[in-house]
């Protein structure tokens, strides 16, 4: 059975039992401009989620859920309030040394793939390693294409895979440097029910083989079901928060 918490609730994971916060957000707020003037995106928002914990993100379209993701992983610079992520507070940090951090500490999984068309699967997912001088780049990439069965892809171009083999190949890319937290938003979504549940079943398996907190932006219940807590968004604000049952599976 569920446990439903009030949005507003002090009781959160990650200060139980004295664990760590992967993520910590603490009166978040983005305000972004628009040619009818500011607009708010983010209305104070606070949430944590401890090492190895997977938190799913609800809400209807332009509740703020994908703002969020952004604004956590460092890829959106959240108007006021504090960003820590992995122990690091993101707030004031350049693009250089968020792009640092995010290679050292997170993967990203969107739900357009973003893969670079004119490299095969295995040059996409060596890339982020490349760029941080790591020798072995090619070596730890057919790592990754193992872990999500796409070896005999190698050489294929995004164009030769289908949209399951694409996603894959994203995934793989964002868990070759074995990150403490990875990020996905509506990883599924672009595909077929069957390619999709096959996409979430890897996704949950990689995340439990590393020991990451997965951050996961869904609009699907049926994934978010499979997550240790719900959050539930609305306007711009964390409106509801659901506990599942430790032994309710992945």
């Amino acid at each position: 059975m569920r446990e439903t918490i009030p949005a507003d609730s002090e009781t959160r994971p990650a200060e139980a039992n004295g664990i760590a916060a992967a993520i910590r957000l603490e009166d978040v707020r983005l305000t972004l401009a628009s040619t009818v003037g500011p607009v708010n995106i983010l209305n104070g928002v606070s949430l944590n989620a401890v090492l190895g914990e997977a938190v799913a993100l609800l809400g209807p379209s332009g509740s703020g859920k994908s703002s969020l993701l952004m604004v956590a992983a460092g890829l959106e610079a959240a108007t006021s309030g504090t960003v820590t992520i992995a122990g690091q507070r993101l707030n004031g940090l350049g693009e250089d040394a968020l792009a640092r951090f995010r290679r050292a500490h997170v993967g990203i999984v969107f739900q357009s793939f973003h893969l670079i068309p004119t490299m095969t699967a295995l040059e996409n997912i060596a890339v982020p390693l490349e760029l941080v001088g790591r020798g072995d780049a090619f070596a730890k990439a057919r790592d990754g294409l193992a872990a999500v069965g796409l070896e005999p892809r190698a050489h294929h171009y995004p164009g030769q895979l289908s949209g399951g083999e694409q996603q894959r190949v994203a995934l793989a890319r964002a868990i070759v440097h074995e990150p403490q937290i990875l990020f996905a938003d509506e990883p599924t979504g672009n595909l077929d029910g069957k390619t999709g549940a096959g996409i979430a079943d890897l996704l949950f398996s990689l995340r439990t083989r590393m020991g990451a907190t997965l951050f996961l932006v869904t609009h699907e219940e049926g994934l978010a079901a499979r997550c240790d807590r719900i959050l539930r968004m609305k306007d711009g604000l964390i409106v509801a928060e659901e506990r599942l049952p430790k032994d309710h599976g992945a």
